[in-house]
């Protein structure tokens, strides 16, 4: 793979995104979604988990278009940067390679196995995909559309591997195989993460898990506010960019409190808040103090009043996940503030968390958002499938004074 020309590459990805939008290809791929779907019904997933489960012709259309959007961008191997004289006569840059092979490990989103292996093939990467056994039947049927598209481009259908096994003890194997398995990047919950971060010898980037916020600051415009705030937890809640917390401040939370616990709770929002916020709206639930750490992926949210900016940052860095946060101001100064000192992978103003995507971003597609800071920070795209080499361009120049 680190040998495939860009237009293999890109003639894998051109198949793979037509036939995900072919009638026959499309009837097979949602016939073995709805065995998945009907299962995660039958075992009692909660409707958010099993939205992310979902697919459909609309979905399959989304991930098509995040294929060819892939297709379309620069291939990054190869390439060279910084190349800068040294006084010895020598050239010396660096130049992008790829990481090498790559283990996904993920839960209920058959569409991670499309996005990983189209990023990973792009990028020059072999990709092993371990899914989740609540999506067994649509991950096969999607990793067998992306492995006949590498055959019928001429590249190796082992590029693209998938573990038709959800046995705990073989992925633990395959964690400790530092020779064969250059990187693993689990995406799911903080069960899995956890218990890929205990067993594994190769190195791992973390999806972590996404507690995201939206600080209302005393300067917000409350309509935008409550624009952003409704589109971030109701649009799509069982997401990780979606938002599980409001922090408002106390300057404003009269006006506004009441206006947005009527805007969520009328779009079938459970509302949890601190004393203060109950103040406000009685009719709000008791937050427990686990609710400010919990990554509710449903229709719940909880709510916090704070006395001001510095409290509010503070309160993000207690309690969130270097996920996504996000400020609500039109104080240009508290939003700059706000960037710098917020740590998250992603930090928005006056916009919806829903925003820290590979797709919105412009990377075309993501193979997970890292909270991990080394080597990635938010959404892993073709760059961050990479890695940089040094290479050296001479004359015929040595080093050090000639025997």
């Amino acid at each position: 793979m680190q040998a495939a020309s860009t237009g293999a590459k890109n003639r894998a990805l051109q198949i793979v995104a037509a036939a995900l939008t072919t009638p026959a290809t499309v009837s097979g791929i949602l016939a073995a979604n709805a065995v998945d779907v009907a299962t995660a019904v039958a075992a009692g997933l909660s409707p958010a988990l099993v939205d992310r489960l979902k697919l459909d012709e609309a979905r399959l259309a989304a991930l098509a278009r995040a294929v060819r959007e892939i297709e379309a961008l620069p291939d990054p191997v190869g390439g060279i940067d910084d190349l800068v004289a040294r006084p010895s006569g020598i050239q010396v840059g660096r130049m992008r390679v790829p990481l090498g092979v790559v283990l996904i490990v993920y839960e209920s989103r058959p569409n991670v196995t499309v996005d990983a292996a189209a990023l990973c093939l792009k990028a020059g990467n072999a990709v092993v995909l371990r899914g989740g056994k609540e999506a067994l039947h649509s991950n096969r049927a999607l990793a067998g559309v992306v492995r006949a598209a590498l055959k019928e481009s001429g590249l190796p259908e082992d590029a693209v591997v998938f573990v038709d096994d959800a046995d705990r003890e073989l992925l633990y194997g395959l964690l400790k195989r530092t020779a064969e398995i250059d990187l693993a990047i689990p995406r799911g919950g903080t069960a899995l993460i956890d218990a890929v971060n205990e067993q594994a010898r190769v190195p791992v980037i973390q999806h972590y898990q996404g507690i995201c916020h939206v600080y209302v600051h005393a300067a917000a415009d409350l309509d935008t506010a409550e624009r952003v705030i409704v589109n971030a937890k109701v649009s799509r809640p069982g997401v990780c960019n979606a938002a599980e917390c409001v922090i408002v401040d106390a300057a404003i939370a009269p006006a506004f409190l009441p206006r947005l616990a009527a805007a969520l709770s009328a779009r079938g929002v459970e509302l949890r808040g601190d004393e203060r916020a109950r103040g406000l709206v009685p009719s709000m639930h008791a937050a427990a103090p686990a609710d400010f750490d919990t990554e509710f992926l449903s229709l719940v949210m909880a709510v916090a009043v704070v006395d001001d900016f510095d409290a509010a940052v503070t309160f993000v860095d207690r309690h969130g996940s270097r996920h996504t946060e996000a400020i609500v101001t039109n104080d240009h100064s508290a939003a700059m503030t706000f960037l710098r000192r917020v740590d998250a992978s992603c930090v928005l103003v006056n916009a919806s968390t829903r925003f820290n995507d590979g797709g919105e971003l412009g990377l075309g597609a993501e193979l997970g958002i890292s909270t991990t800071k080394l080597h990635a920070y938010g959404p892993m795209g073709l760059q961050e499938l990479t890695t940089r080499k040094f290479v050296v361009l001479g004359h015929g120049e040595t080093r050090g004074t000639p025997p």
